[in-house]
């Protein structure tokens, strides 16, 4: 489930100070504030064209479904509800909305049966998929990830979504509290002397019985937020340019330095995607790493996820400086 987020994308914010924290608006053209007429333009460069805030609207991604709920607005479809509804508990959904099929497939005919006012979608859709939404609905695409400032492009994402929702009020809120949670968790980890900790974070799947392990690397969005609460990225590996994310194996594992700490999140609606307490509870290697010796390994709780918005974030925030800050 959270591997297919990758299949349309990648398998194909910020680097900024805790002032910035990706906080600046993105390019917008003006609105005509007289007649609510609203102008924007997406990722692709296409305008988008509203009569006003759209109220009615579709989510074809989970990160842009977490920025609507947050902004206050309750999608009228999302892709894969009940992946939704597993993965990102951060910010539930409060409606029922209708189930418009897999994020990298959703059903025409069903999200014109919605009769949406927008359709907010990523670049990591096919072309010939956003093509043949346009046909219904205006889309709003936004830009999937960017490895080179993954929190601006989240806080960018969030504050396009709500210009076309008329809640930029409300996503002023979100980024200024997510900044205060950053800078309370540096400090709650810097009074317990954990600055500086080495904490490697990873997903990982079991397939066809092989277990393939999933590094977040500095530029994912979790280690750009792991680099604000101070914590040191210990994986050598060299990551995809959107979601900065590599690949291993357990093998791997064992050129981690001796003193690090290994953080994960996994799921006990999918055993398959939590091999560190499942299919590598007995693995030899495993076994040995000297985290896992150690105790300083750390399952932190299901339903963050790990590409979202403010929720997720602030919840991640949460949950790893409380694990650290047990030690």
């Amino acid at each position: 489930m959270r591997r297919s987020l990758l299949a349309t994308a990648a398998v194909a914010a910020a680097a900024l100070a805790l002032s910035a924290c990706g906080t600046s608006e993105p390019a917008a053209d003006k609105s005509e504030k007289s007649s609510g007429h609203i102008t924007l333009t997406g990722a692709s460069g296409t305008k988008v064209e509203l009569d006003g805030p759209a109220k009615k609207v579709v989510g074809t991604e989970w990160n842009v479904v977490e920025h609507l709920v947050s902004l206050g607005v309750q999608p009228a479809g999302v892709a894969d509800v009940k992946g939704y509804k597993t993965w990102d508990k951060a910010a539930p959904l409060k409606n029922e909305p209708k189930d418009i099929g897999t994020r990298g497939e959703p059903s025409m005919d069903t999200v014109a049966a919605i009769a949406p006012d927008l359709i907010v979608a990523t670049d990591g859709l096919p072309k010939a998929a956003i093509a043949q939404l346009r046909k219904i609905a205006p889309v709003l695409d936004v830009k999937s990830a960017d490895g080179s400032d993954p929190i601006g492009q989240m806080t960018r994402n969030l504050d396009l979504i709500a210009q076309a929702t008329g809640t930029t009020e409300q996503a002023g809120k979100l980024k200024q509290g997510f900044e205060a949670k950053l800078a309370k968790g540096r400090e709650e980890l810097a009074k317990a002397g954990r600055t500086g900790t080495k904490f490697a974070f990873a997903d990982g799947y079991v397939n066809g019985g092989q277990v393939s392990i999933r590094p977040y690397l500095g530029g994912s969005l979790i280690g750009a937020v792991n680099d604000k609460l101070g914590l040191k990225n210990p994986w050598q590996l060299k990551g995809d340019p959107a979601y900065g994310l590599g690949s291993t194996d357990v093998e791997g594992l064992t050129k981690l330095d001796k003193d690090t700490e290994f953080g994960y999140i996994g799921n006990d609606d999918d055993k398959s995607s939590s091999p560190f307490s499942g299919a590598l509870a007995d693995n030899a290697v495993w076994k040995s790493l000297p985290f896992v010796k150690a105790g300083t390994t750390h399952r932190l709780p299901d339903g963050v996820w790990m590409f979202g918005g403010t929720a997720s974030m602030e919840s991640y925030v949460d949950s790893v400086v409380a694990a650290l800050k047990k030690r």
